[in-house]
């Protein structure tokens, strides 16, 4: 069961490539159940199953290269 979902304007994702980096990179967090991101409107949305703070999600966004704004 998911908890909440978390939606992140992202900026840097150009392509497929990039949605699959940014997934993939995020599925390794523990409590996170899905990504779905999309470059074509730069969003990602992070469905998760416990809490987890917000910040580790951006810092691991970001420690792949892609830029979070608020």
């Amino acid at each position: 069961m998911s908890l909440n979902q978390l939606i992140f304007k992202v900026e840097g994702m150009m392509c497929g490539g990039c949605e699959n980096r940014v997934q993939n990179a995020l599925k390794t967090i523990d409590g996170v159940d899905d990504v779905k991101a999309n470059h074509v409107n730069g969003t990602v949305t992070v469905t998760l199953n416990k809490e987890i703070d917000k910040n580790v999600i951006k810092e691991k966004i970001e420690d792949i290269g892609y830029e979070v704004k608020e």
